[in-house]
């Protein structure tokens, strides 16, 4: 493949994808309509984060779940209204409260694609079942594909042998999440240590060649569901990935397409505020640390003031806004909904910062056309 084009879509059923390329769902308010609808016009997949998605309703303050599954609709028509030939989706977390209602309204909305982690999504068939016998939708674009994120072999297999047995279906795509992700990851932080993957030197201490085995025991478990069913499942891999070569080094392993979030941040097109983009763009590589969320999981993020301060102490919540199913006001060290918004409206020093392991790579903001150029043609 070398340093050619980049050129088999993305075939997930009936649905194609004219470049291999999801851009990854980024919550609070990163990826909402304005990136995901751009990289569908520019030939991508473009997902919307859910993630307290309605932040910016003026209802959100008072009724944040009605916010919310309205900014679902009005986030995915807007987002046609940029890409309308393109695939849009959502990324859903498990761990958000009230996970069936979110998975339906979006269904109802019209996603081409649902992708689901931070948590096992075994009941995701059920949901978007019921939602799909009182839509009509499907006439229009086709039936809602399922994307499970997993991170291991025990994590695919118990997806797949509980949808197989209680729903008697499989995944329309499996998207596998390494340990150099940004965000929430699918590693306790002994696995990361174990991996090299939580160090201020990632791309020297990762063991990647040790990661990749555990990918290509991912494909065999796809490639075994794929003969069962007759049916193909593409697996889309995520996590460190930034530039053309890492791009062909994942489609030359197997992958059918990648997902990159942290390279469409520093985009003029991202729903960011500037302030956040540049955040990225002055990190440095020692800047990018693991910490741990209220959601239970570590995840990786740029150091700043606030995460200094969640060290020294306990940001006590002022107010809950029901995001999280797990979560206990009187107990989280901090308001997760309260730093992502913070950051995410451009309060850097006292926001939480997402980021993958690359973000200090960032030297300017692009355009979407550029990067999606430069990681399929370059």
């Amino acid at each position: 493949m070398g340093r050619s084009k980049v050129k088999e879509p993305l075939v997930i059923g009936d649905l194609v994808v004219e470049k291999p390329i999801i851009q990854g769902g980024m919550g609070v308010g990163i990826s909402l309509s304005s990136l995901a609808g751009t990289v569908a016009k520019e030939g991508g997949m473009g997902i919307i984060s859910t993630a307290q998605i309605g932040f910016k309703d003026p209802d959100f303050q008072s009724h944040q779940l009605e916010a919310n599954l309205r900014a679902i609709g009005s986030e995915l028509c807007k987002a046609r209204e940029i890409g309308p030939n393109g695939a849009v989706g959502f990324n859903i977390m498990v761990a958000t409260k009230q996970y069936d209602l979110y998975v339906k309204e979006a269904v109802r909305a019209g996603a081409d694609i649902i992708i689901s982690g931070a948590g096992l999504p075994v009941d995701l068939p059920k949901y978007v079942a019921e939602a799909e016998s009182e839509s009509d939708r499907m006439v229009k674009r086709g039936k809602t594909k399922l994307a499970p994120i997993v991170s291991s072999v025990k994590s695919v297999s118990v997806i797949c042998k509980m949808w197989d047995r209680k729903y008697h279906t499989t995944p329309d795509m499996v998207v596998v999440e390494g340990p150099l992700a940004g965000g929430h990851l699918g590693f306790s932080r002994e696995q990361l240590t174990e991996l090299g993957a939580d160090t201020k030197n990632v791309e020297k201490t990762f063991l990647r060649e040790q990661y990749e085995k555990e990918i290509q025991g991912i494909f065999k478990v796809v490639k075994d569901l794929e003969e069962a069913y007759g049916k193909r499942i593409p697996v889309v891999v995520a996590g460190g990935i930034y530039d053309h070569e890492d791009v062909v080094h994942h489609l030359e392993l197997g992958a059918a397409g990648v997902q990159i979030a942290t390279r469409f941040v520093t985009t003029a097109e991202c729903d960011a505020a500037e302030a956040y983009k540049q955040a990225y763009i002055q990190a440095k590589k020692e800047d990018i640390v693991i910490t741990k969320s209220p959601v239970g999981m570590p995840g990786r993020a740029i150091k700043n003031p606030f995460l200094e301060r969640i060290q020294r102490e306990r940001i006590a919540p002022t107010r809950c806004f029901q995001c999280l199913e797990r979560c206990n006001p009187k107990e989280t060290p901090y308001c997760i909904t309260d730093a992502l918004v913070r950051a995410a409206l451009g309060d850097v020093d006292h926001g939480l910062l997402f980021c993958g392991s690359n973000a200090y790579r960032a030297e300017r903001i692009e355009t979407v056309a550029e990067v999606m150029r430069k990681l399929t043609e370059e």
